[in-house]
């Protein structure tokens, strides 16, 4: 099976190329199958790296100029001037960069992928947002480290990628309380769940709202990890079965 990326229209300047991969179009087998480019997971490291590989040819770049970090569920971004080997990476979770050729990728199985990107300054960023990075700041970080390398506010576009929809996301009570206590208006990120004690909560829209209140303009695939199992690796879908691991999703992100 061939890779079967997915581009967001948002992002479709001459000046840059960018994929949100599902899981479809590499070598990795069982639960990790099949395009799996997760370092962190239990899987062949040789099948991840040649995973790793397609997803870079696919997007005209050498292996060797992909940069993912150690994602730790921070707010923190990194500007990346020069590319590190494979697991190699800053812990944190977000990257940004001016350099061309550059790959900058984040992988996910539930939380937010989210690209960056202002075109005319020739600035992008990739982030890690789950509801942690989400809600301490991580796609603020993003802008400003874009910024502080000549970005310009009214000209970032950003794309959330295939993420946890609200259907399919339940939270407790202290979950709740976490965001209510931080602002009340959190409230409208949450609706009934039939657990007593317990409610889904709507990561993407989340994420949106702070995007978009960061002053950016932002959009969404609206796709949801965990109800589509054939494109997409899903951490709370491996949860609920009892499975011992899970594959990653790549997005990534070049200036050309």
């Amino acid at each position: 099976m061939s890779l079967t990326p997915i581009q967001a229209d948002a992002l479709a300047f001459p000046n840059i190329r960018h994929a949100f991969f599902t899981r479809e179009g590499g070598v990795s087998e069982g639960i990790y199958a099949s395009l799996n480019t997760g370092l962190g997971s239990a899987d062949d490291r040789l099948h991840i790296l040649e995973n790793r590989a397609r997803a870079c040819r696919h997007l005209e770049v050498a292996p060797e100029q992909l940069a993912t970090p150690h994602q730790i569920h921070s707010s923190d971004a990194t500007v990346v001037h020069e590319v590190w080997a494979p697991g190699e990476g800053p812990r944190c979770d977000a990257l940004v960069t001016d350099r061309r050729g550059v790959l900058l990728g984040i992988g996910t199985a539930d939380c937010g992928p989210v690209l960056f990107a202002d075109a005319k300054a020739g600035v992008i960023g990739a982030a890690h947002a789950g509801w942690k990075g989400a809600f301490s700041g991580v796609l603020e970080a993003t802008i400003d480290a874009m910024a502080q390398l000549g970005a310009e506010q009214s000209s970032i576009v950003a794309v959330l990628g295939p993420t946890i929809s609200a259907k399919n996301y339940e939270v407790g009570a202290d979950f709740v309380d976490r965001f209510l206590s931080a602002d009340g208006e959190n409230e409208r990120f949450f609706s009934a769940s039939e657990r007593a004690g317990h409610s889904m909560f709507d990561l993407p829209a989340y994420i949106l709202k702070r995007l978009r209140e960061a002053g950016i303009e932002a959009h969404t695939l609206d796709l949801c990890t965990y109800a589509d199992e054939d494109r997409f690796f899903s951490y709370r879908r491996t949860t609920h079965r009892g499975e011992k691991d899970y594959g990653r999703l790549l997005s990534a992100i070049v200036l050309a």
